[in-house]
């Protein structure tokens, strides 16, 4: 890897750059469902007033999505901010590869389905059960029964993760209906095909970063045991527990698909499973689990059937979870964490557990180890097992605490930071806890920047996609849709907006002028910051939003 060159143009500056990712922040028309302009944000207020700032896209083609009709995420998002580049992503990797048929002359999908052919097993698929499209979409696992049926399967299992996050939440049963009428259109007397198991995304399986493994637990008795409560259909199960418990899609308890009392798909010796999510963050416990061994040791497993396991991708490019996958990920290479470790300049990243891999992982394009253990400091702070919106202020304090001790003692001259509250919160579509969570933040912020400031520092508070920016879904004319009851009606999703790009800086902006554009993206904020530390952007890279 080639060093970064010192910029005639830029001196840099003699404190850190911090860069702020105030997750889940757009921007977006003051309205009754905006929590971002409905907090208290004195803080934020002032910075919009008396600081440059830009909007940057953080959705669609920008971070790499296919259609700017695709809402952005934190992975992409996180990606494009370190690499400084726009890669292809996941949903657009998948849609190419079953689109030009390569997914289905991998080795993956070759070992897969020859094997349930010779043993006369089942070939399962599980995963997120929605066109979301930012951990999965439908018309993906569509594609792939249908081949099964083409290529001789005769038996074939669907585990459905019920979304109602980054789409309606309250939408399953628009995707189970027609999904169970597609399956009738396959189903003949060679072609045994079911959906046989389900739940709440955020109740069970999908997990991420370790922050509670009783979620993949429950996954597991689910869909491989086939341990709950019973049901005749997935829409019987839906209807019945959302009448019961009062939860929105990705809160409801998991369930199985029986038929006189017996489970319909259970995982057995000889099976194949794929998991179809594309996105990886959510998807690496569960690989554990069924690629572990005898040595994982998480969770009892009760039984662990000899399946072959594949997932859409490689979720883990270093630690290879998992061992098999349909699709190449795409190859992030020269990422600003590696030219900075390069050139010898010292950096740290900070996050709380829920988005701890974001500033480490997936910006350093998917890669999980440091690029040097000598220049580079991590640092994660325990996130609370407790829903969001009992403690809507999550880590932040202490993610601050962390931070300001970081800034203080000198040693590293570019931190990146996230505050997870707007994303997190806000996807649980409760707007009070969510405007309770962007005061928290400003608070933060309010400690935070003094001490920027007394180290001869800048910040680049910017956001990686929107979110808390819409937490009530909107009609055609931009008005929101309302419950049966009146009530308006939640949105749990991301959202279309752009982001903030806001640059602190009391002591260097003389130096530099922030350009106007309508184009920029997150992926232009690597070029920015590197000059920022005094240094010419590598060639590859969208441009420096500074001149």
């Amino acid at each position: 890897m080639s060093q970064l060159k010192k910029s005639a143009k830029f001196p840099g500056v003699a404190g850190p750059v911090v860069t702020i990712v105030m997750d889940g922040v757009g921007l977006a028309p003051a309205g009754p469902g905006n929590a971002v302009a409905r907090a208290n944000t004195p803080t934020l207020d002032r910075l919009f007033k008396n600081y440059p700032w830009v909007k940057l896209k953080a959705h669609g083609t920008a971070v790499g999505l296919p259609t700017d009709d695709d809402m952005g995420n934190s992975e992409v998002g996180h990606n494009a901010l370190g690499s400084g580049q726009i890669f292809a992503q996941g949903a657009k990797l998948v849609s190419n590869a079953i689109a030009s048929g390569k997914i289905f002359t991998s080795p993956a999908w070759q070992t897969l389905a020859s094997g349930v052919k010779a043993s006369g097993g089942t070939l399962h698929f599980l995963g997120l059960f929605s066109d979301g499209n930012v951990h999965s979409h439908i018309d993906h696992l569509k594609a792939m029964v249908a081949e099964a049926k083409a290529e001789g399967i005769a038996r074939v299992r669907i585990h459905i993760l019920l979304d109602g996050r980054d789409v309606g939440e309250t939408s399953a049963l628009d995707y189970i209906d027609p999904f169970e009428d597609f399956l009738a259109s396959l189903r003949d007397a060679s072609f045994d095909v079911a959906i046989a198991s389900g739940g709440g995304r955020m109740k069970i399986t999908m997990d991420r970063y370790e922050a509670n493994w009783n979620m993949v637990s429950l996954g597991w008795k689910t869909h491989v045991l086939g341990e709950g409560r019973q049901f005749a259909s997935a829409h019987e199960a839906v209807v019945t527990l959302r009448a019961e418990t009062g939860a929105i899609d990705q809160d409801i308890p998991p369930f199985v698909i029986a038929e006189n009392g017996k489970p319909v798909g259970t995982v057995e010796d000889g099976d194949s499973v794929i998991l179809f999510n594309f996105r990886g963050d959510r998807a690496i416990e569960i690989s554990k689990a069924f690629d572990g061994g005898a040595d994982f040791d998480k969770f009892d497993r009760v039984r662990t059937p000899k399946v072959l396991y594949a997932g859409m991708l490689e979720y883990d490019g270093d630690a290879h979870v998992p061992a098999r996958y349909l699709v190449n990920p795409p190859e992030i290479t020269n990422t600003m964490g590696e030219y900075l470790a390069a050139t010898g300049v010292p950096q740290a990243a900070l996050s709380e557990t829920q988005k701890y891999g974001h500033v480490t992982y997936f910006w350093n394009g998917n890669r999980s180890g440091k690029f040097s253990e000598e220049l580079e400091s991590y640092f994660e702070i325990r996130s609370d097992v407790v829903p969001f919106e009992q403690r809507p202020w999550m880590k932040c304090a202490e993610i601050t605490d962390k931070l300001i001790e970081l800034i203080q003692s000198g040693k590293y001259k570019y931190i990146r930071v996230n505050y997870p509250n707007g994303d997190m919160v806000g996807h649980t579509g409760n707007l009070d806890a969510t405007i309770v969570s962007l005061e928290a933040l400003d608070l933060q912020l309010a400690r935070l920047l003094p001490v920027i400031d007394a180290a001869h520092g800048v910040a680049i508070i910017t956001a990686d996609h929107g979110n808390s920016d819409e937490m009530y879904e909107t009609d055609k004319k931009g008005q929101p849709k309302t419950n049966p009851d009146g009530s308006y009606k939640a949105k749990t999703s991301h959202t279309l907006n752009p982001v903030p790009c806001i640059f602190y800086d009391n002591f260097y902006a003389s130096s530099y002028t922030v350009a106007p554009s309508d184009t920029y993206g997150l992926a232009n904020l690597a070029a920015t910051t590197v000059n920022l530390l005094g240094y010419d952007a590598p060639a590859m890279w969208e441009k420096s939003i500074i001149k």
